[in-house]
C-alpha cells in the first residue's frame, strides 16, 4: 500500500499540528493544512501556520507553501510539499481525503464529525473517540502524552498550562485588554521578569518571568482580552525556539500511529 495515495487534511497549523504534519509528510503521506487568515499560533518559528503570513517555510527538511485553492492544495501535497490553505471551513477536495485531523486545539469540538472522512482524528480535550471522531490523541503533558485513544475522551482541559521548571500559568502571556498587538522583542530573545516586551491596544505588556521568548502571536494581530498572546520558556534555551518540541513530536507520533493502525485494519 502506498501512503501517497492517502491524502491527510489537517485543520490547524500550530506547533502541535506541525509536529503531526511533519511526521506524516516524512512518512510519505500528502498533507494539506487548513488555517485562518490571521493564525493564532504562538510558536511561529516552528508552526506551518506561519506560511499564511510569511510565505514558504522549511522546517527540519520539510517544506510548506501557501496555496489558493483545494485543487492546488492536492497538487502541491502530492508533489511532496505540505500545502497550507486559508480556509476556516472544511472545503471539498477531489479526491476526498482519507484522513481528517482536527488539530485546532480549541479544547472543545466545534464542528468535526466522525463521518467527514474514513478516519477522523481529534487532538486533545473536547473529542470523544467513537462519537465525534475515530481516535483521539492525548495532548496533556505526562505519562499519557501522545497516547492514541480508540474509545472515550482525552483528559479534560485543566485550564492550567503544563509546568516547565516549576512555571505553569505565569509563563503564558495573555492580553490585558483588546486591541492590536505590537512587539518590541522577537522569538528567541532573552528577557527578565518585568521587562517591557510590547503593547496590546496601547497597554504595555511585561515579561512575566525570566527566560527566552518562545512564542509570540503575529505582529498586528487584533487580540481580544484574555487571548493567549505569548510564551516565555524559563529554561532559556534559545535553540529550542526554532526546533519541533518533544511534545509536538510525541503528539505527532500518536497521529502517525493512529493513521498506520487504521490502514492496517483496512488492509486486513
Amino acid at each position: 500500500m502506498l501512503f501517497g495515495d492517502h491524502l491527510v487534511v489537517m485543520r490547524g497549523g500550530g506547533d502541535l499540528a506541525t509536529g503531526a504534519a511533519w511526521r506524516l509528510r516524512r512518512a510519505g503521506f500528502p498533507v494539506v493544512i487548513l488555517e485562518l487568515a490571521r493564525p493564532l499560533a504562538l510558536r511561529r518559528r516552528v508552526a506551518f501556520a506561519s506560511v499564511v503570513l510569511e510565505g514558504a517555510q522549511v522546517l527540519d527538511g520539510v517544506s510548506a507553501i501557501p496555496v489558493g485553492s483545494p485543487d492546488d492544495a492536492v497538487t502541491v501535497a502530492r508533489g511532496g510539499e505540505i500545502a497550507v490553505l486559508v480556509s476556516p471551513e472544511l472545503p471539498a477536495f477531489a479526491p476526498n481525503p482519507s484522513v481528517l485531523v482536527d488539530a485546532r486545539l480549541a479544547k472543545r469540538n466545534t464542528d468535526t464529525r466522525i463521518d467527514q472522512a474514513p478516519l477522523v482524528v481529534g487532538l486533545g480535550p473536547g473529542f470523544t473517540a467513537g462519537a465525534d471522531c475515530d481516535a483521539v490523541v492525548e495532548t496533556m503533558r505526562g505519562h499519557h502524552l501522545g497516547r492514541v485513544i480508540w474509545e472515550g475522551p482525552a483528559a479534560p482541559n485543566t485550564g492550567v498550562p503544563g509546568e516547565i521548571r516549576g512555571e505553569g500559568a505565569r509563563r503564558v502571556l495573555r492580553a490585558l485588554d483588546s486591541g492590536a498587538v505590537a512587539w518590541s522583542v522577537e522569538i528567541g530573545d532573552m528577557v527578565a521578569a518585568g521587562d517591557p516586551i510590547g503593547t496590546v491596544g496601547g497597554i504595555a505588556v511585561a515579561a512575566s518571568i525570566t527566560g527566552v521568548v518562545r512564542g509570540l502571536i503575529a505582529q498586528g494581530h487584533d487580540a481580544e482580552k484574555g487571548l493567549k498572546i505569548g510564551d516565555i520558556d524559563p529554561r532559556g534555551e534559545r535553540a529550542a525556539c526554532f526546533e519541533i518540541s518533544d511534545k509536538a513530536r510525541s503528539v505527532g507520533g500518536g497521529v502517525l500511529e493512529a493513521v498506520l493502525t487504521w490502514l492496517n485494519r483496512v488492509a486486513a
